[in-house]
């Protein structure tokens, strides 16, 4: 496919665009309603129809904004082509068999829909007046499967095709296609849309400790809020990974504290805690990908368990990880 970059993991991305100043649900209302975006992109292109493309300018300027400069990177909304590129760059065969094989598989969302709303209603318990954003599917080119902007949030169906999706075997190993599926909607879309309301502050002290515990806490909220029976069914994690991280967490922490990994800011230990463990830190090819999340759940769940007056207001606007730490009694 033309110009189509493939990337290993979900891809957040955060602009300051506004979408009318309109959001999805009002204080009292947590019901989600996803718009069809995608199904205007799938008219424009598979059938020519210019209606939808000029829908998809003036109905969504915002979402055609992020997908043009920000998804895709082929140029500028204001550019006077910009249209014909954006047709020729999913004119392409395989774009178009992307297109159709979506069409195909999401002709129905009102299950994400569901829970969507089942996770802002038990947000809002503990948070309330959290914003609901507007949301919409897209197809992007297999690039960017959750983008996130002001006020607006973006699903990329495309990414969430399944693990057996045959395009996905040319451009992916299997445990990156794993979590490409339609399961990893909605934690995927509350993760990327949880570090856009509480972003982990920039500075260049940040060790690994304010990394796993920002990134921990709010797994730990979408855990709470989507009723999930355990971390580790919430990360995605399968049954060898869950008996793995059983097994092994009292060892892991041991082993972060020896090597004095929490103090680490160099990019490359931080990212093999975080991503896939490429750079074999923890001496295991078994290690799940992701340890990093995991063990940062466990602090903020053991912060939790000793700290019943800290509201999870107060817990998500918290960013002193180094004293929460100190406060907490660790065990494994």
């Amino acid at each position: 496919m033309r110009k189509m970059l493939i990337l290993i993991l979900s891809v957040f991305v955060f602009t300051s665009c506004d979408w009318s100043g309109r959001t999805n649900g009002h204080e009292n209302n947590s019901k989600v309603t996803i718009e069809r975006y995608d199904r205007l992109q799938f008219e424009s292109v598979t059938m020519n129809n210019v209606a939808s493309l000029q829908k998809m300018n003036t109905d969504y300027p915002q979402a055609t904004k992020l997908l043009i400069e920000d998804v895709l990177g082929i140029g500028d909304v204001s550019d006077p082509e910009i249209d014909n590129e954006l047709l020729s760059f999913f004119s392409d065969t395989i774009a178009r068999k992307l297109m159709n094989d979506v069409e195909n598989k999401y002709q129905d969302v009102s299950g994400i829909e569901k829970e969507l709303s089942k996770g802002f209603l038990n947000i809002r318990k503990d948070l309330n007046f959290f914003p609901i954003p507007r949301i919409y599917t897209q197809i992007s080119g297999l690039n960017q499967s959750i983008v996130v902007g002001d006020s607006l949030v973006g699903i990329s169906l495309d990414k969430y095709m399944g693990i057996d999706y045959p395009l996905y075997k040319r451009y992916y190993y299997d445990m990156q296609s794993r979590f490409m599926d339609s399961k990893r909607i909605v934690p995927d879309f509350f993760y990327y849309y949880l570090l856009s309301q509480y972003e982990l502050p920039f500075n260049f002290g940040r060790t690994l400790l304010d990394v796993i515990m920002h990134r921990g806490k709010v797994h730990w909220l979408i855990k709470k809020a989507l009723d999930y029976d355990s971390i580790e069914e919430e990360l995605g994690y399968n049954k060898e990974e869950e008996k793995w991280c059983k097994k092994n967490k009292r060892a892991l922490w041991k082993f972060v504290q020896e090597h004095d990994h929490l103090n680490a800011t160099d990019p490359m230990i931080v990212r093999s805690y975080m991503n896939y463990p490429y750079f074999t830190i923890i001496n295991d090819e078994n290690t799940p990908y992701g340890i990093g999340i995991y063990l940062g759940y466990q602090l903020i769940d053991q912060f939790m368990n000793s700290h019943r007056n800290v509201s999870v207001k107060e817990l998500m606007e918290r960013t002193d990880y180094r004293k929460m730490l100190q406060d907490t009694k660790v065990s494994f």
